[in-house]
C-alpha cells in the first residue's frame, strides 16, 4: 500500500519554531564571517597587521617626543579598536556589496527568517573573528613594546567594551538596514518606487544617516545640564496643576535652552564636516547627493588638487566660524 502524503498538520510539526530558525540564521551568517575573513591572506593583513604597525609607529613618535606614557596607552587602544572600526565600515558593507553582485541579496528578503538575525549574525562573526585579530595589536602593544595601564577595574573596563562594541556595530547594522529597507528589493524600497519617491541615494537617506550620527553631539550637552538642574522645578509646576507641555515650554526649555544651542551648533558642524555616513546612503550623484567633503575626495582623486583644497579651506573657514560662535554662546549659558 503506498504511503500517504504527509498532512498539512503534520508538515507545520516537522516546521522548526520561529526561535530556532532566526537561531539558525544568526549561527550560519556567523559562520560565513569567520571563514570568510580567512579566504584571503591579505585581508589579515589589512585588517590586523596594518593597524598594529600604525599603533607601533605612534608609540615610538610619543617616545621619541617625550610625550606621558598615558599617550602611549591611548595609541595601542586606538590600535586596537581601529580592527572593529575597519570590520564594520569595510567588512560588513563589503558583503552586502558582494551578494548584491553575485545576486544572492534577493535571498535576504525570500527567505522565511528574520532580516534582523541575518545582519545579527553578520555582527557577531565580525566582533569574533576581529577579537582574534586583536590579540596580535595587544601583543604587540602590552607585549614587544611595554605599554602599561594605570590600575583600572576590570568589571567596568569589560562594561565598556560591550557597550562600545554594541553601538559600533549597531552602526554598521543601521546602515545596512537602510539598504535592506529602503533598496528597490527592500521592504519599503518597492513602496517608494511604486509610488515615485527615491529614498536611498537621495536626499532622505542623508538625512536620516546624518541624523544618527549627530544626534548624540545634543545629547552630550543637554544631558549633563539636566541633571545638574534636577527635576525639582517640574515636580511642583506638575503640582501646580501644569500640563506635561506647558512644563517643557515654561520650565524645563528655558534651563536647557543654551545647550540646546550649543549642541546645536555642534551638530551643524559634525554634519558640514560629515563623510562615511553620506558616502555610504548619497550616491555621490553630482549637484544632487555630493556633499562638499564628498566633493573634496573627488576632485582629489581626479587630481585636482587646488578644487580639493579650496573646498577644505572653505570648510575649515566655517569650522572657524563655528568656534567663534561657541565661544559667544558658551560664557552666555554660565550665566543662566
Amino acid at each position: 500500500m503506498p504511503d500517504r502524503a504527509p498532512t498539512a498538520s503534520a508538515a507545520s510539526a516537522a516546521a522548526p519554531s520561529a526561535w530556532a530558525l532566526n537561531r539558525r540564521a544568526v549561527w550560519a551568517r556567523t559562520y560565513v564571517r569567520l571563514v570568510g575573513s580567512l579566504r584571503e591572506p591579505a585581508w589579515i593583513m589589512t585588517d590586523a597587521v596594518f593597524p598594529a604597525l600604525t599603533m607601533a609607529s605612534f608609540v615610538l613618535l610619543y617616545r621619541a617626543l617625550g610625550a606621558p606614557r598615558s599617550y602611549e596607552t591611548l595609541a595601542v587602544l586606538g590600535g586596537i579598536m581601529a580592527t572593529y572600526w575597519i570590520n564594520v565600515l569595510w567588512g560588513m558593507g563589503a558583503q552586502l556589496y558582494w551578494e548584491k553582485q553575485s545576486g544572492q541579496l534577493q535571498l535576504y528578503f525570500v527567505a522565511p527568517c528574520s532580516r534582523l538575525s541575518l545582519l545579527t549574525g553578520m555582527a557577531l562573526g565580525g566582533v569574533l573573528m576581529t577579537t582574534a585579530r586583536a590579540v596580535f595589536s595587544i601583543a604587540i602593544g602590552f607585549g614587544l613594546l611595554g605599554v602599561r595601564v594605570a590600575a583600572f577595574d576590570g568589571l567596568q573596563l569589560l562594561l565598556v567594551f560591550i557597550v562600545t562594541m554594541a553601538a559600533l556595530y549597531a552602526l554598521g547594522m543601521a546602515f545596512a538596514s537602510l539598504f535592506l529597507l529602503y533598496g528597490r528589493e527592500g521592504w519599503l524600497g518597492s513602496f517608494f518606487e511604486d509610488h515615485d519617491v527615491q529614498f536611498l541615494f537621495a536626499l532622505p537617506s542623508m538625512i536620516v544617516a546624518t541624523i544618527f550620527v549627530s544626534l548624540p553631539f545634543v545629547a552630550r550637552e543637554v544631558i549633563p545640564t539636566l541633571r545638574e538642574i534636577g527635576d525639582e522645578q517640574e515636580q511642583a509646576a506638575r503640582t501646580l496643576g501644569a500640563s506635561g507641555w506647558q512644563t517643557f515650554w515654561r520650565i524645563t526649555l528655558p534651563s536647557i535652552r543654551w545647550a540646546v544651542i550649543y549642541g546645536v551648533i555642534l551638530t551643524a558642524a559634525r554634519c558640514l564636516g560629515e563623510y562615511g555616513a553620506v558616502a555610504v546612503v548619497s550616491g555621490r550623484i553630482q549637484g544632487e547627493t555630493e556633499t562638499a567633503t564628498l566633493r573634496v575626495e573627488e576632485r582629489y582623486d581626479s587630481f585636482d588638487l587646488a578644487g580639493a583644497y579650496a573646498i577644505a579651506i572653505v570648510l575649515a573657514l566655517i569650522a572657524i566660524a563655528v568656534l567663534l560662535v561657541m565661544t559667544l554662546v558658551k560664557p552666555r549659558e554660565g550665566t543662566t
